[in-house]
């Protein structure tokens, strides 16, 4: 089941079709669909939230805690929507696409992708480019 919820921040209308493309994203990448919470918040919310879990004292559009078992794709991901705004903006990008960047970049991170290095970023963009073309 994925959720949303808001923190510090107005609601935004996702809507079924964003959850039916992130589960068709888990089904695709062969994993199932567990508990996935997306927590939509502010910057200084999703600060302290680094800071005090992973002792980053920087801000960021997304962090994702990964509670996965086996197949069974489980975390929560914190999303700053003004961070979403910010790069958009900066990438010349609709806000609706980046924020489904995102979207997708957190559930992939729970499938097991990586982007440490420049190889994984690599493949972790052209993951994203490819559900971002089935959307």
């Amino acid at each position: 089941m994925i959720q949303f919820f808001f923190e510090n921040i107005d609601e935004i209308s996702l809507g079924d079709n964003t959850k039916n493309w992130l589960l068709s994203l888990i089904t695709s990448e062969d994993k199932k669909p567990g508990e996935i919470n997306y927590i939509f918040c502010d910057d200084e919310y999703l600060l302290r939230v680094n800071k005090d879990f992973l002792n980053h004292d920087y801000y960021t559009d997304i962090i994702t805690f990964d509670y996965v078992k086996g197949k069974t794709i489980s975390g929560d991901i914190f999303v700053s929507l003004p961070r979403i705004f910010e790069n958009a903006t900066n990438l010349s990008n609709d806000f609706n696409v980046e924020l489904h960047r995102v979207l997708a970049h957190g559930v992939l991170h729970l499938i097991g992708y990586k982007d440490k290095t420049d190889e994984e970023i690599t493949e972790m963009r052209n993951k994203e480019d490819f559900y971002l073309n089935i959307l």
